[in-house]
């Protein structure tokens, strides 16, 4: 129940800080992308991957929220397009192709100085919008209010899954299922219960999530791309 009111509150409107929130099959983490440095991390000035939440930490600084943000080959390079601090490493991949990545329609999670997108890729391939950050991945699990027309309800698919999706308000809300979940059954949960009309899968299996306030912090899997909120620098006194 107190997961339940927990939920309720970060919906009434845009978070003035991060909200993570255990909602009983999901934990969500909220962000308002007007006020929160929400950023993309992959590889450090010396080009060397980050790989782990820790190694994000220790180069920028501690982190409010993070999880893994895309899929990634054997290397930890990026599936798909890839873009940081304006900088592009790997291109917009507009063809179908095999796994979860492939499975058309994919999306795009667009992070702008002030603001957050999930936009499916054909739509960001003709819009070409200016984006500080992005991170393709697939497939979409909501396109315009609808689930991804390959979903079953009676799918017998499970895993651990993460994802992302933008609420009326702006509102980034970043998932991450506890226990084993459908695709079905996730992309529901961002549709019906967090309301997002667009919401991009980002992984399965290797998902993980760090969010301090929930007291999860253990890094676990090496991963690719992985998506973060840096803390504001505390308050000294003069």
């Amino acid at each position: 129940m107190r997961g339940l009111i927990a939920l309720l509150c970060i919906l009434c409107g845009p978070a003035n800080a991060v909200i993570c929130t255990d909602a009983g099959d999901f934990t969500v983490c909220a962000v308002d992308p007007a006020t929160e440095d929400l950023r993309l991390f992959h590889r450090d000035d010396n080009g060397a991957v980050y790989g782990s939440f820790s190694a994000v930490e220790a180069d920028v600084g501690p982190l409010s929220f993070a999880m893994n943000a895309g899929m990634y080959h054997e290397d930890r390079s990026p599936v798909g397009l890839y873009l940081e601090d304006g900088i592009q490493t790997m291109r917009l991949v507009t063809n179908a192709g095999p796994g979860n990545f492939g499975m058309l329609p994919n999306g795009v999670l667009c992070i702008t100085e002030n603001s957050a997108h999930v936009i499916e890729t054909l739509r960001f391939e003709a819009e070409a919008p200016n984006c500080t950050y992005a991170t393709q991945s697939g497939p979409m699990l909501v396109v315009d209010g609808a689930l991804h027309p390959r979903f079953l309800r009676d799918s017998t698919s499970r895993n651990f899954r993460n994802g992302v999706g933008i609420g009326a308000d702006g509102t980034a809300y970043f998932s991450i299922s506890n226990h084993p979940v459908t695709f079905w059954e996730m992309g529901e949960f961002f549709r019906d219960v967090l309301r997002t009309q667009n919401a991009l899968y980002l992984d399965g299996r290797v998902s993980r999530l760090y969010a301090p306030q929930l007291g999860r912090t253990v890094n676990g899997v090496r991963m690719g791309p992985i998506v973060g909120v840096v803390a504001p620098e505390p308050m000294v006194d003069p």
